[in-house]
């Protein structure tokens, strides 16, 4: 085991969060993989419902009838402070982050404290980035953002996809996003947060810009690409606005092993054209719906935080992220695809990703970091080992 922050601690993991749906689904999940010697931890603001959560994880599995229940609330600095201090790594399922998640943040930085989230809300992590990277980096904590569907699949599939292009060339990849998925309470209400915030995320990502170092002898981007129909696919390709592009430049801004000159572009891949322009128009409405406050509110009200799908619905839900590279006279064709993304797999992946900077021999990474610059190839293989698929279908 490695634990890497200082002076030993009573927990290698902490879920906190952990009584919400997807909090829920990561302690099951944790307690049905945790290795044996890992010491782990449920938190949250409510005493009795993690006591209730206790009692379920231990009806399965005996051995989380001891486990150490934390209460802190989101609000309460010196809960999360003591919190922080007690891991190694923190875990975090509470959203919307950019209401609910900073204090958490700046315990972790404090205290030297592996950090780990499931946000897909861009404002955030640029806020987070501004306020709390520095100190991170001075006390050694790794601020790992978007460790779901939101952005590990993307990330460390285009670092996957990279690897199997020529070293030291100018590297094109796009990928291609495809799920017949659901979402929960909890995901609408940040999908909605992050809609009505447009002003406030454009200046969080440009004063992030004005902090950044920039990059000397290389170039990474990721720019937006056009609606097309893709040959490669046999889909038509959306432009996805999401963070996942931006946690692929960073990467690539932060790992030579991208190349002198990197380009990535995203996208949803949808086979009708009518599916496709319905998917646009309804996108455009439910933005333009979230800048009204009352709207907003309303829609907020149709599907209740802490709700979502079934295990029946989950069980028919899949994704595929197919990614084309290019470089250096090579061109491939790679895949990431797994079961419901927003649940069962989102759990898996941030379980995984705490248990890897938690006990894996890792980079010396710290501050604000993505999964594929603080964890690689650890935590591919982690994931392929929990049943997530990582393939070459194709070298051209």
């Amino acid at each position: 085991m490695n634990r890497q922050n200082g002076a030993e601690r009573p927990y290698d993991v902490v879920l906190f969060g952990a009584t919400g749906f997807v909090g829920a689904l990561t302690a099951e999940y944790l307690a049905a993989h945790a290795p044996e010697g890992c010491r782990w931890a449920l938190a949250g603001r409510n005493r009795r419902r993690l006591e209730e959560l206790r009692d379920r994880l231990a009806a399965k599995n005996p051995h989380c009838a001891d486990l150490a229940l934390l209460t802190a609330d989101a609000d309460d600095a010196d809960a999360l402070r003591a919190l922080a201090e007690s891991a190694h790594v923190v875990a975090s399922t509470v959203g919307p982050y950019v209401w609910y998640g900073e204090k958490l943040v700046a315990a972790c930085a404090e205290a030297g404290t592996d950090y780990t989230d499931l946000t897909g809300e861009a404002e955030f992590v640029d806020r987070m980035y501004l306020e709390h990277d520095g100190r991170a980096r001075e006390t050694g904590a790794r601020l790992v953002h978007a460790c779901g569907f939101d952005s590990v699949p993307h990330d460390l599939g285009a670092w996957f996809t990279v690897r199997q292009l020529p070293e030291g060339v100018p590297l094109t990849v796009d990928g291609y996003v495809r799920t017949n998925a659901v979402f929960s309470g909890g995901t609408f209400a940040s999908a909605l947060t992050a809609l009505g915030r447009g002003p406030q995320m454009v200046r969080a990502a440009k004063e992030r810009r004005m902090h950044e170092p920039r990059l000397v002898g290389r170039r990474a981007r990721a720019p937006q690409g056009s609606p097309h129909f893709s040959p490669e696919t046999g889909t038509w390709a959306l432009p996805l606005p999401t963070l996942d592009p931006r946690v692929v430049e960073r990467s690539a801004r932060a790992l030579e092993r991208y190349g002198p000159d990197f380009r990535y572009r995203h996208f949803a891949s949808v086979k009708r054209l009518p599916m496709a322009l319905g998917g646009v128009g309804a996108v455009g409405l439910l933005a333009g719906a979230a800048q009204i406050p009352a709207a907003r509110h309303w829609l907020s009200a149709r599907v209740e935080p802490g709700t979502g799908p079934g295990v029946q619905r989950r069980g028919r839900s899949w994704f595929t992220v197919r990614f084309v590279g290019e470089g250096g006279g090579r061109r491939v064709f790679t895949e990431v695809s797994g079961g419901d993304p927003g649940y069962d797999e989102t759990a898996k992946m941030l379980a995984e990703a705490a248990l890897a900077l938690a006990l894996d021999d890792l980079p010396a990474t710290s501050g604000q970091v993505t999964t594929a610059v603080a964890m690689g190839e650890a935590l591919l293989e982690r994931l392929t080992a929990a049943g997530l698929r990582f393939r070459v279908a194709a070298v051209r």
